[in-house]
């Protein structure tokens, strides 16, 4: 998307806000994020540029009615829904957009982050953020199972980026035994890793399908046999390597007695925004929302259409 496109994206998504949600400057200027002379600009551009008349004219109206309702659906603190055209950029951007919102912030706050192809897709929309005050935590390990870094583990990429403290977690994302997991997870400078990611005002997480195409088997976490273990035992996804069936509840047992991950962050007092999109993920997705796993969303607009449909 050009620079002149998302100019016009977020304009029109300042116009859905003040004439349809009917929601005051102040109002608008909280929701995305800048001042209120900025939201006041651009609702301004919106009618320059002719994109309110009886509707407002841009796709990006459509998407922000369904993020609406998306939140209403699922009770969640946060819903954005990128365009039909180029999802996986479109996504990548709002997730961009949404951290730098978070890293920008003046007072200091823990950021906690997972791991996957579409939060590595996100980081790369990151500018160059100077942010000393905050802390960026690793939700998950940074090993692979042969020993390297693990490909898809966005915090180095992030840590290239933004200038914040980084605590990763030098420990493998699944560990070969339970008492491992027990061994490793329990030593102090780990132990205090885990607790600080637990204490975040915001966690980003990837959420992973549990099937053939399975991130944690094409990355070598789990086995063949070990992920028809987790089907069988009614498995859908999985966040951080934590694996949960249809209703969003962690499966007992299996792969998460060995995984090293640490816990999903309590939406009680963290906002946990899932990021994910595309059919195959519709399951998880949706999972996750019904366990409320996670309070917050970024998806695409076919998605979150499929995620209201009964």
């Amino acid at each position: 998307m050009s620079n002149q496109g998302r100019k016009l994206e977020q304009a029109a998504r300042a116009a859905w806000l003040s004439y349809v949600a009917g929601k005051t400057q102040d109002e608008i200027a909280s929701v995305m994020g800048v001042s209120r002379q900025t939201a006041q600009r651009l609702v301004a551009q919106a009618m320059t540029e002719g994109l309110v008349r009886i509707r407002i004219d841009h796709p990006f109206a459509q998407c922000m009615e369904l993020a609406q309702n998306l939140r209403a659906r699922w009770n969640l603190s946060l819903c954005e829904i990128a365009p039909a055209d180029a999802p996986e950029a479109g996504v990548s951007l709002l997730l961009a957009d949404e951290m730098e919102r978070w890293l920008r912030r003046a007072d200091p706050i823990t950021l906690a982050i997972g791991t996957g192809r579409t939060l590595r897709g996100g980081i790369g929309e990151l500018p160059h953020l100077d942010c000393p005050q905050h802390r960026i935590v690793s939700l998950t390990g940074n090993i692979s199972p042969d020993g390297s870094t693990a490909y898809y583990n966005v915090l180095f990429s992030m840590s290239e980026l933004v200038t914040a403290r980084s605590f990763p977690l030098p420990l493998p994302v699944i560990t070969p035994s339970k008492e491992e997991r027990q061994a490793i997870t329990t030593q102090p400078t780990i132990r205090r890793v885990i607790e600080m990611s637990g204490a975040a005002e915001v966690a980003f997480v990837g959420i992973g399908t549990v099937d053939r195409e399975a991130p944690l088997r094409q990355d070598g976490f789990l086995t063949t046999d070990e992920l028809a273990g987790l089907v069988d035992a009614g498995a859908v996804g999985e966040i951080t390597g934590w694996a949960f069936d249809a209703n969003g509840k962690l499966i007992e047992g299996l792969s998460n007695d060995r995984v090293a991950s640490a816990p999903i962050p309590p939406r009680e007092t963290t906002m946990v925004i899932g990021v994910a999109y595309g059919p195959g993920k519709i399951a998880a997705i949706r999972a996750a929302l019904t366990g409320g796993l996670i309070n917050g969303l970024i998806t695409d607009i076919a998605t979150g259409a499929a995620l209201l449909r009964d």
